[in-house]
């Protein structure tokens, strides 16, 4: 097992390449507390191709515009690693994401499950993290916290994920920083995700498309998503929550 899920963020800024599966560009959903299978359902996996396992680098998604993903279907991979199942796309977004924004209501998080996703957000910057503890999520830009004060928050502090921000710091202040640190931003926020979740994703077999995968169709709701400025709760910025009831 390669070094956890900080390569994942070390490639962030890579354009998806030729590899038989994924390197650049990924964006990661994970899920605990829900079957694997129930989950992929959830996002739109087939059945049958479900039941399949098919290798993902034997999957071929129909082709969207040049530099473009399909407007029907993408590629996605998955596996497991402890109590945790996760779903890789390379598209721009994660499609949990884009769908609990959509309020597709397979994808509303549930009392007794926890997901959590990191979407590249690639044609609507910036990268931004979703924390769905039980029926209601949190929302941060990348470089920010949720806000809650979670082990997860924690995390993303202890991994040095957390960026100065206005008002505690200058505009100036707040722009230097980022301009020196910004590029490594998203290595930080996937090591310190891997710290609270524990789990690991082999690079190689990423790469080589080895594990598992399944064609997710893009939600009806991409263009809400990209379009509309997310809400945040007075007084933290950055966070944002919608109740799944």
């Amino acid at each position: 097992m390669s070094d956890g899920i900080a390569w994942i963020g070390a490639h962030h800024h890579t354009s998806p390449s030729a590899v038989p599966g994924m390197l650049g560009g990924i964006s990661l959903t994970l899920a605990r507390g829900v079957e694997t299978d129930e989950f992929l359902i959830n996002l739109g996996a087939d059945l049958d191709e479900l039941a399949a396992r098919t290798p993902c680098r034997e999957l071929r998604a129909p082709a969207g515009q040049p530099g473009q993903p399909s407007s029907q279907l993408n590629r996605a991979m998955y596996g497991t690693c402890g109590e945790w199942t996760y779903v890789l796309e390379d598209w721009g977004m994660a499609a949990w994401a884009t769908g609990y924004q959509g309020k597709v209501e397979s994808m509303l998080p549930c009392e007794g499950e926890e997901i959590l996703c990191l979407t590249a957000n690639r044609f609507s910057p910036p990268a931004v993290i979703i924390h769905a503890p039980d029926a209601c999520a949190f929302r941060a830009d990348f470089g920010t916290d949720t806000g809650q004060g979670s082990a997860l928050d924690a995390a993303l502090s202890a991994a040095g994920a957390v960026f100065p921000s206005m008002p505690e710091a200058s505009e100036a202040e707040v722009v230097a920083y980022f301009e020196e640190y910004g590029e490594r931003l998203p290595e930080l926020v996937f090591t310190a995700v891997g710290a609270y979740t524990g789990v690991a994703i082999d690079q190689e077999a990423v790469k080589a498309g080895d594990l598992p995968g399944v064609l997710i169709a893009r939600s009806p709701r991409d263009a809400a998503w990209s379009s509309k400025p997310l809400s945040s709760p007075s007084g933290v910025p950055g966070a944002w929550a919608r109740s799944a009831s």
